[in-house]
């Protein structure tokens, strides 16, 4: 297991030399975004007054917001998360072009992993906020796996980055942790310096998946190993314990 430090330089590494993309990819997210949200927008500031005016525009225009974001916006996104995966590895710093490139490829398999990973964290989070932050690290790799394994259904890919957060979840969170200082100090820039930061941070969680995958993938191997070598159990006329139950488990309190 790596140190945050370590993971801070792999991601500044790779985004040496390019930034101007990185930033370029998130402020076209963000104008998209403000495209959609202009019009009730607009109405609202009419008449701020008008408080019937007000529910009125957002009765009409929140549904048509919710779905452009789900059909368009988080594809787009999960684009943008997986170009620094391309970035690091190959060094194709095209972040614009790889983020529609890759946000639009497969699409409905894309929209349909952005929308169960976000149906899963709500369920979780309907019964307190804790266990709704739990499996919202423990769906983190999601989007990494989805590239990596492309013959896994998205269920499939959720379960996987579950699995290899096993033990790892506080790992992640320490991460996010680490980088509070540097946003709260891009929000002194008016926001301005979110413009860098998210770019960062998203470098710096690639960085901690190629950590937690390799350490996944030695954990497999080992366990596999240690299954083919290991001698065959005696027979014994003491019959094996039950195995204990599904619900005993924490993870399989909600569907995976």
């Amino acid at each position: 297991m790596k140190e945050n430090v370590q993971y801070k330089n792999e991601a500044l590494a790779s985004l040496k030399g390019n930034w101007a993309q990185s930033v370029l990819g998130i402020l076209i997210l963000l104008l998209i975004s403000y495209a959609l949200v202009a019009p009730m927008y607009a109405m609202i500031l009419k008449d701020p007054t008008d408080l019937e005016a007000i529910t009125a525009a957002q009765n009409r225009f929140t549904p048509l917001i919710w779905i452009l974001s789900i059909f368009f916006i988080d594809p787009l996104q999960l684009g943008y998360v997986i170009s620094f995966k391309v970035m690091s590895q190959s060094g194709d710093g095209r972040v614009v072009g790889n983020m529609f490139r890759i946000g639009l490829s497969n699409y409905w398999r894309h929209v349909w992993a952005v929308l169960l990973r976000g149906i899963y964290t709500v369920l979780w989070s309907l019964l307190l906020i804790v266990p709704g932050i739990i499996k919202a690290l423990s769906y983190a790799m999601t989007y990494y796996v989805l590239e990596d394994y492309p013959e896994l259904s998205v269920n499939k890919s959720i379960e996987l980055s579950m699995a290899m957060m096993k033990g790892r979840k506080y790992d992640l969170f320490y991460l996010y942790l680490s980088l509070i200082g540097w946003f709260l100090l891009s929000l002194l820039t008016l926001g301005i310096g979110l413009l860098w930061f998210y770019p960062y941070a998203q470098a710096c969680q690639h960085a901690f998946y190629q950590d937690v995958k390799h350490d996944y993938l030695m954990r497999r191997n080992a366990e596999k190993a240690a299954s083919e070598y290991a001698p065959a159990a005696p027979a014994s006329t003491t019959p094996a314990p039950e195995a204990p139950k599904a619900s005993e488990n924490p993870e399989d309190y909600m569907p995976k």
